[in-house]
């Protein structure tokens, strides 16, 4: 992978995680920043990237759909059932790269979906596994494995389709 493309997965990432209400908007900001070093670059991107932290909360909102629409990457409407899955894939990713525990990763996605979506309904058995470790005859090892695993098959897709919303961006699938 090169490292435009991994500027625009991590772009993508925190566009997700933002819009699902994860992350601050200067976190945006700062992907963005890092974008344009490793190469991408749009007239938005550049706007986006120019905010300062106190800036952000104010501004994200209405850039970026519009930096996302010109480099490609989709914008997943806010509490949208993309955009939860597009956050769950980016927390994968963030856990594989060592940002998460794997306990860490099972507890966030349990807590902000139950067992109610489908893509991530393992990872929500795993969370309760854990819990239940002091019980039984598995070890914190065989349920890391597990999850690991489960993050791997997220995060093997960067991106999933946008819902419609007449949004920038908004229709673009992937």
């Amino acid at each position: 992978m090169t490292s435009t493309e991994a500027a625009a997965i991590a772009l993508q990432d925190c566009a997700a995680l933002w819009s699902a209400g994860e992350i601050r908007a200067s976190e945006v900001v700062d992907a963005a920043c890092d974008a344009l070093v490793a190469g991408l670059d749009s007239p938005g991107l550049r706007v986006l990237a120019a905010r300062t932290r106190a800036e952000a909360d104010y501004d994200v909102h209405d850039l970026l759909p519009t930096a996302l629409d010109e480099l490609g990457l989709v914008f997943h409407p806010l509490a949208s059932g993309t955009g939860q899955e597009a956050a769950a894939r980016a927390l994968a990713r963030r856990m594989l790269a060592g940002r998460l525990t794997p306990r860490e990763f099972t507890f966030w996605i349990h807590q902000r979906f139950g067992h109610e979506l489908p893509l991530t309904e393992r990872l929500a058995e795993l969370d309760d596994e854990y819990d239940i470790l002091e019980y039984g005859d598995r070890a914190v090892s065989q349920v890391d494995v597990e999850v690991m695993a489960e993050a791997h098959r997220l995060a093997a897709h960067p991106t999933v389709a946008a819902e419609p919303t007449g949004t920038p961006g908004g229709d673009r699938g992937e």
